[in-house]
């Protein structure tokens, strides 16, 4: 963990103050949930969580934190600090939504969890020789946002970042997949179907070439290799050539390097589409590259113990199964990124079934489950100089 030092999370002073960090979380609470809840009733795509971002600034600058809003070059990030101590512990709250599902990721819950986290450990920083730095992270969904942040130095100094995440289990030591994104546009040429389809150049036939491409190529690729995409646009009326072809793909491998070579067969079945119909494709990657998640083994073992000590049930092992602009973050500074069940086995998130489960009582415990696990977490990063005085 870079050289961070604790001491035993056992000694009477820390559980004196894990029970006031208790206490303070309890007192929160309330404005968490309202938190939660009014993101979750207003949700707003990536780079655009003007209100959300809003929200929890005032409730953070409301309770003593100082706050820069935007920050980073981005207009819905935001940075709330507390605390002077030689240990930096940034938490991560996630606020974007999802288009035409919502909050069918629970990201209402991960914000409330960061800022519940920080108002909880805030007024023992200095006791336990912390900063806390609360840093408000737009667009994971699509754009990458974290790590643009990373590059634009937002965690910087940091010993130990920490987030979240709703799902239908709990796992502490979370993996993800390396993605890329890809966005194609196919230029033809337009001609009436019925009297001159000859003199057409069909874009929307060069994306369906493509996609038979692709098909074929799955059976080529490792298990553990994905390729899925939409078609966001294919022509405007049926009896005319389409000459204009739009799609987004996602490409996801366990590692960088092998995304790089997955990126490589992937864009000459779109260059392939093109060749077939005389059509020209333009190929842009619209977000950074998400780096798969690293989890740090010291702050696992730490989270892991909290957790019990809240009373969450044992974590699951599980390999990859999702992709986070958190991974950027892990490959930087030690972090964690466990998830936790809200109380939904039946469905998982990116469904619409999972947006109504972000807003229950069930979600909201377990939303205070995570923001206490988390506070407590930190607590256990405090240096001996801070837990002598």
């Amino acid at each position: 963990m870079n050289g961070t030092t604790n001491v035993s999370h056992t000694n009477d002073s820390i559980d004196d103050i894990k029970a006031g960090i208790r206490r303070r979380l309890d007192e929160v609470a309330p404005e968490l949930v309202t938190l939660s809840r009014r993101i979750h009733a207003h949700p707003e795509n990536a780079f655009e969580e003007h209100r959300a971002a809003a929200w929890c600034t005032d409730l953070l600058r409301a309770h003593g934190f100082a706050v820069t809003a935007p920050a980073y070059g981005l207009p819905t990030a935001f940075e709330a600090t507390a605390g002077s101590g030689p240990v930096t512990v940034a938490l991560a709250c996630e606020y974007d939504a999802l288009p035409g599902l919502g909050h069918a990721c629970g990201h209402n819950l991960i914000a409330a969890a960061g800022v519940g986290a920080g108002l909880a450990l805030a007024p023992f920083a200095d006791e336990l020789g912390l900063t806390i730095r609360v840093l408000g992270t737009p667009a994971e969904e699509s754009g990458g946002g974290k790590a643009l942040l990373l590059d634009a130095g937002a965690f910087a100094g940091v010993d130990a970042a920490m987030m979240i995440h709703p799902c239908p289990f709990d796992v502490a030591d979370f993996h993800s997949y390396a993605m890329g994104s890809l966005d194609i546009t196919y230029t033809g040429k337009s001609a009436h179907a019925a009297m001159n389809p000859e003199d057409g150049r069909n874009a929307a036939d060069a994306l369906t070439v493509a996609q038979v491409a692709l098909g074929l190529l799955r059976q080529h690729l490792p298990s553990d290799w994905k390729v899925h995409g939409i078609t966001t646009g294919a022509g405007t009326a049926l009896n005319a050539i389409p000459e204009r072809a739009h799609a987004s793909y996602a490409l996801r491998t366990p590692s960088a390097p092998e995304l790089r070579a997955l990126r490589a067969r992937v864009e000459d079945c779109f260059r392939a589409g093109a060749l077939a119909t005389g059509c020209e494709v333009a190929l842009a990657q619209p977000s950074p590259d998400y780096l798969d998640f690293r989890s740090d083994p010291e702050l696992v073992a730490l989270w892991t113990a909290n957790a019990r000590a809240v009373g969450r049930p044992e974590p699951t092992v599980r390999g990859p199964f999702a992709s986070t602009d958190m991974g950027n973050v892990s490959h930087a500074v030690p972090s964690i990124h466990p998830v936790l069940n809200i109380g939904t086995t039946a469905c998982g998130p990116h469904q619409p079934e999972f947006t109504a489960a972000a807003s229950t009582p069930a979600a909201e415990r377990t939303m205070l489950d995570g923001a206490l696990s988390l506070a407590w977490t930190a607590a256990d990063l405090h240096t001996p100089t801070a837990a002598q005085d």
